[in-house]
């Protein structure tokens, strides 16, 4: 396996896993329109160098993503002025657990820490306990939970 940034070549798959995303997260939040959506201007991440968009190869077929992106906290009183938002964090069906999301969540967070980020942020749904427990291993902790109400 090795781990590689994307390329513009690399955009119908990336799409497709992007769609991937979508349906794993349908489940967990029943707010999302149906049909296709996109979440993430994957050329625009690409082309950015505020953002590092990877992906992971296996005899050469790409088999999982992830990004980080540079960002600013939305206040001013936050001990950070920036800090790396993970994203678009996805591993083929057939290819989990064997480690990739992890290969991919270690280049990235030495990414963010070359870019002198301190804090990395990403967002998972409370209800998808495999995701929790696999950020937790890596050393994310909980910092709060959106609440929501249908009336």
């Amino acid at each position: 396996m090795i781990t590689r940034e994307a390329t513009e070549q690399d955009l119908p798959v990336l799409l497709e896993f992007e769609q991937g995303i979508v349906s794993a997260e349908r489940p967990f939040n029943s707010t999302l329109i149906d049909g296709e959506i996109h979440y993430y201007d994957l050329l625009h991440l690409i082309r950015s160098e505020e953002a590092l968009v990877l992906v992971t190869e296996e005899e050469n077929e790409i088999i999982a993503s992830g990004y980080a992106l540079v960002k600013k906290p939305g206040n001013n009183y936050s001990n950070f002025d920036r800090y790396a938002y993970l994203g678009f964090m996805y591993v083929k069906p057939e290819h989990r657990g064997k480690g990739v999301n992890k290969l991919i969540l270690n280049e990235l967070i030495s990414w963010a820490k070359s870019k002198g980020m301190s804090e990395i942020r990403l967002d998972v749904y409370s209800q998808n306990e495999s995701a929790v427990k696999a950020y937790e291993k890596a050393g994310f902790e909980p910092l709060l939970v959106t609440m929501r109400m249908k009336t």
